[in-house]
């Protein structure tokens, strides 16, 4: 009887499956989150849409076996992943701003009513439905940093027209002094 490398390691998958899990593995470890949806009652070329939609913003869209998903999140390092992966899901992985995947998505739903959320994943955190539609609401990343910079600037803006307030009141008086003196003079 002979063994090959799968036996001996422990798995009974061929190269094909192991490359999609090493494949998938990569994937999810260098995704800042991941959403994953149920796709049946899609058309192939309503997958084809999405899957274009969601590559204009930098996310990857897969369907791909239960098995091989929750091998792959065990080998990325967030095996609490590997329990939402129940029934026929699509991942969808995006690698930048934590929001995009669950916004594409949840926008195609409500246009669509097809491919619902599931559940997702945030920095090796596992999210629920809920939690994944209120990170589809957050504001883009851009829209973030601006709310920032004007809750910043708004106390210096404050304290600018208050020292320009002071030096104006400053000069007006010693001017008060100085038309003052001249006429006791």
């Amino acid at each position: 009887m002979s063994t090959n490398a799968a036996e001996v390691s422990g798995t009974r998958a061929g190269p094909r499956k192991r490359e999609a899990v090493e494949r998938l593995t990569d994937k999810l470890t260098r995704a800042t989150s991941a959403v994953v949806t149920d796709y049946r009652g899609l058309t192939v070329a309503q997958l084809e849409e999405l899957r274009a939609q969601l590559r204009t913003q930098g996310v990857d869209y897969v369907v791909v076996k239960n098995t091989l998903a929750r091998r792959a999140a065990e080998s990325a390092g967030v095996p609490a992943f590997s329990e939402v992966l129940v029934g026929p899901v699509g991942l969808a992985l995006g690698y930048a701003d934590l929001a995009v995947p669950a916004r594409v998505l949840s926008e195609y739903f409500r246009v669509n009513k097809r491919l619902p959320s599931v559940a997702g994943l945030v920095e090796g955190q596992v999210l629920d439905a809920a939690a994944v539609k209120t990170l589809s609401e957050l504001p883009s990343r851009e829209a973030l940093l601006s709310q920032l910079a004007g809750t910043l600037q708004s106390p210096l803006t404050q304290l600018a027209g208050a020292l320009d307030s002071i030096t104006a009141t400053f000069a007006s008086t010693l001017e008060a002094y100085r038309d003052q003196l001249a006429a006791a003079a």
